[in-house]
């Protein structure tokens, strides 16, 4: 999960293994958060970098394991996601999401999870979590909404549409938009600026930042978590989804 940090300080944690469109289980998500926490306290990082194997981000969860899940199963599965989450928002320095492909679900809030997000021009980033009977803890809701209002929000948890990186671009929901293929590029860059720049100067930006939106993201972190499936629906609406992905 976490690549060597390269003589610049920047590290790259790469995601996935290439199949499912990097889907992640829970052990990786787990893995994911402890490769987080280590790159948090390495005074050597100046920057980090997370991208997927191959030529996609994030699909989110892998679903396969919840087949058989019970509620609980599904809530410890979402648990292991924030984790991760809160893991890599810990991070001190700046990071950004490289992003081809697609970043769904918990693969979209690990995009939003990083500071900045630099998207190709063909992908594609957005929660469908509506079409699967999954229940959006807060967490997940205010990641998105102090990035783009409450309103768009709701819109696009209620629609489950996948926006193209420049309707994310426009809205505020990303940082960068690039060519495809331009993307490794870009984030060479940035992190090449960022070396020139005070890096104490940097830590405290991000810090000053993440302090100012304290008194609205930490209430929602401390709330007892919730179901996170409908037990009505998710099951049912789960098989449907993997029928049709593997047909």
């Amino acid at each position: 999960m976490r690549s060597p940090v390269a003589d610049d300080g920047v590290a790259v944690l790469t995601v996935g293994t290439g199949e499912r469109f990097n889907a992640l289980t829970s052990p990786q998500w787990n893995a994911l958060e402890t490769s987080a926490r280590s790159l948090a306290a390495d005074s050597s990082v100046r920057a980090v970098v997370i991208r997927g194997t191959g030529n996609t981000f994030c699909s989110g969860s892998d679903l396969r394991e919840w087949r058989e899940a019970t509620g609980a199963d599904v809530s410890a599965g979402f648990a292991a996601v924030e984790a991760a989450l809160q893991a890599v928002e810990a991070i001190p320095v700046p990071t950004i999401a490289l992003l081809q492909g697609v970043a769904t679900g918990a693969g979209c809030q690990l995009a939003l999870a990083c500071d900045l997000q630099v998207l190709e021009s063909a992908a594609r980033i957005g929660m469908p979590t509506s079409r699967l009977g999954m229940l959006i803890p807060p967490t997940f809701a205010t990641r998105m909404s102090l990035r783009i209002g409450p309103s768009r929000t709701k819109n696009l948890l209620y629609g489950g549409k996948l926006l193209t990186a420049a309707e994310a671009l426009a809205m505020g929901l990303v940082t960068t938009v690039v060519p495809d293929g331009a993307g490794v590029e870009e984030v060479a860059q940035l992190t090449g600026r960022w070396g020139r720049m005070s890096q104490a100067s940097l830590r405290a930006a991000k810090a000053a930042v993440n302090r100012g939106l304290a008194p609205v993201d930490d209430p929602i972190r401390g709330l007892p978590q919730e179901p996170a499936a409908d037990p009505e629906e998710f099951l049912d609406r789960l098989e449907q989804f993997l029928r049709h992905k593997m047909s």
